[in-house]
């Protein structure tokens, strides 16, 4: 009798549930339409453009369309991965009384004293020219669950820590 054990298995990324905005889910479902419909056609038109110069085994002009259309349908794959695992999160009914995904919080790093606000967002929304940054990021996991006044040492990948005093939490 064969007897299989499975030890440490850590759910995909696939079952994980991405938290988004009313926004940034209309983003998320515009950008696939976009890729699923305008993107195919023209990779299409790029393939058969190339298909239409010759012997293929030698086309490059062909092998790069084909490459194009192979990186255009992992992109749509992994949207509608996060397009299934999206859950829209009502602002209107968010707890301001302790940092979670979407709250806005101002801190200050305590080794200069220069206070930042940041947007606590899911990957797939972070921007960090608009100060968006994912809650899965060194900063914003380490502000996951603070309330105004409390200080979170941020361990950042070079092994350096920073700490960071919460000001303001807000929605």
């Amino acid at each position: 009798m064969t007897r299989f054990l499975f030890v440490n298995i850590k759910p995909t990324i696939m079952s994980q549930k991405i938290y988004l905005s009313k926004q940034g889910y209309e983003n998320l479902k515009a950008e696939l339409h976009d890729l699923t419909t305008r993107g195919r056609k023209e990779a299409s038109a790029a393939i058969g453009e190339a298909r239409d110069k010759g012997d293929l085994s030698e086309n490059a002009e062909y092998d790069a369309a084909k490459d194009a259309q192979g990186l255009l349908e992992a992109k749509i794959s992994k949207l509608q991965t996060q397009f299934g695992n999206a859950v829209i999160v009502d602002e209107s009914k968010l707890d301001n009384s302790k940092v979670i995904v979407l709250s806005k919080v101002k801190i200050k790093n305590l080794a200069n004293n220069m206070e930042v606000q940041y947007h606590i967002v899911s990957e797939t929304e972070a921007d960090l020219k608009l100060k968006k940054i994912s809650m899965k990021s060194p900063i914003g996991a380490g502000l996951m669950g603070k309330v105004v006044g409390d200080i979170a040492d941020i361990s950042l990948p070079n092994g350096n820590v920073l700490k960071f005093e919460v000001m303001e939490i807000s929605i």
